[in-house]
């Protein structure tokens, strides 16, 4: 017999309470909100297929575009004091855009992942759990130009029906390399079929998780297996 698991049923109690958006991009000293793209409301993205996946549900472009140098971390933070409430992974994407990055709206096979947090085991718990930030180090051999760059929580605490928590940032990169990494379209990235998106993380307890998606891009000459992240931050970013 299938056992009730008593941390899913207080989490779907508590659904409004976990919802949350990235609002903030942190680079060095230049914490902006201006730079990314605001959704309509805090709510979840259910439709993994449809365009609303790419960068949330009736967004309007954001007024500004960040310049970064390639090689430099940057941090999405979570507005409002929030925490992740829902166990599931995080995955940052790059899109690089035709022209600029305020006048696209992320169509294409322009994507490609540079960071994600899975989960640990023993006990089984997801990394990403209780964080408020996240840093990731945009790879060296990104070619320059215009990206929107896209962090997703894939909350998985109703087995069978993900939520999507998605933001996306405008960003120039700078001095970068000429890598060419494998891309993606989003939507398109992830299916029903993935065994990370639909499972069941309460019974029986997984001892092995593989986030959905692609796998990550560090580098063109970079072994691509480690797919870790490279740093989490459960209170203020880095400042650098």
């Amino acid at each position: 017999m299938r056992p009730i698991h008593l941390a899913a049923l207080v989490i779907l109690t508590h659904t409004a309470a976990g919802h949350y958006i990235f609002d903030t991009l942190i680079y060095g000293s230049k914490v902006s909100t201006k730079c990314i793209r605001k959704p309509a409301e805090n709510a979840p993205v259910h439709k993994f297929n449809e365009t609303e996946i790419t960068c949330n549900i009736d967004t309007s472009n954001a007024t500004q575009t960040l310049s970064i140098p390639a090689g430099r971390k940057v941090t999405f933070k979570l507005g409002e004091n929030k925490t992740i409430y829902h166990p599931g992974p995080v995955s940052i994407y790059m899109g690089k855009a035709p022209h600029k990055a305020i006048d696209w709206d992320g169509s294409g096979k322009q994507w490609f992942k540079i960071a994600e947090w899975g989960a640990t085991f023993n006990p089984f718990k997801f990394i990403s759990m209780d964080k408020s930030a996240f840093n990731v180090t945009i790879p060296k051999q990104v070619p320059s130009g215009e990206y929107l760059l896209r962090i997703e929580h894939i909350a998985l605490h109703n087995p069978g029906y993900p939520e999507f928590f998605v933001s996306c940032a405008q960003v120039k990169i700078t001095g970068g390399g000429k890598g060419k990494p494998t891309k993606v379209s989003i939507p398109g990235y992830v299916s029903e079929k993935d065994p990370g998106l639909m499972m069941d993380i309460y019974w029986p307890v997984p001892t092995s998780y593989t986030v959905p998606g692609p796998p990550v891009y560090k580098g063109d000459n970079v072994e691509k297996k480690d797919r870790f992240p490279t740093f989490v931050d459960n209170s203020q970013p880095d400042r650098y």
